[in-house]
């Protein structure tokens, strides 16, 4: 097969243009099939790379083809060579794919949180509340620059990104100074207990 490979000749970039065109305008299916002898095996090789098993990337690949084939007439040759229009094509359709196997996994297990919430007795709102104070307190030894992460990212639950955005610092600083003030936290609630 290597052999084969290596004296099959390949399309100049020219020539893959012409075939786009062709399927596009015309719908030449010997154009497609010569794009498709070309670039299937090809983009097989890079789903199986990117790690989709053997038969989803064959289905994928199968997928990748017919958007080729449906799209070719959007193909422009000013923005993006052909080879990086069919892969941009597969990459799209993986993540497309892995999308939608998460979903369904994702709606196939059931979510924890839908559950109702039983009663807290009088033992548990106790323990939360004393639980809750001694975070307060902690939070009150923090160097304000700490605290004012800590209360951003824990409890407005922002994103470490725009919180250094909002603070006008750098995200690396938003980053160190949260692990600085959760080893001091751990350290004060834990000499309480």
């Amino acid at each position: 097969m290597n052999e084969a490979r290596q004296k099959e000749v390949l399309p100049s970039p020219e020539e893959l243009i012409g075939l786009v065109e062709a399927v596009g305008r015309e719908q030449d299916r010997n154009a497609f099939a010569r794009l498709f002898g070309y670039f299937a095996p090809r983009v097989k090789s890079f789903l199986m790379r990117s790690g989709l098993a053997d038969s989803t990337a064959e289905e994928v690949t199968q997928e990748v083809m017919i958007a080729v084939w449906r799209k070719a007439s959007y193909f422009d040759p000013g923005k993006a060579g052909v080879s990086t229009w069919v892969f941009t094509i597969a990459r799209n359709q993986r993540i497309d794919r892995l999308r939608r196997t998460r979903s369904r996994t994702a709606e196939s297990l059931s979510d924890p949180s839908d559950e109702p919430d039983m009663p807290l007795s009088g033992e548990e709102i106790t323990i939360t509340a004393e639980r809750e104070e001694g975070v307060r307190k902690a939070l009150a030894t923090l160097p304000s620059d700490q605290a004012t992460i800590v209360r951003l990212s824990f409890f407005a639950e922002k994103p470490h990104a725009e919180i250094a955005r909002e603070l006008g610092i750098p995200l690396g600083t938003v980053k160190s100074r949260v692990r600085l003030a959760l080893s001091r936290l751990r350290t004060l609630l834990d000499s309480d207990i």
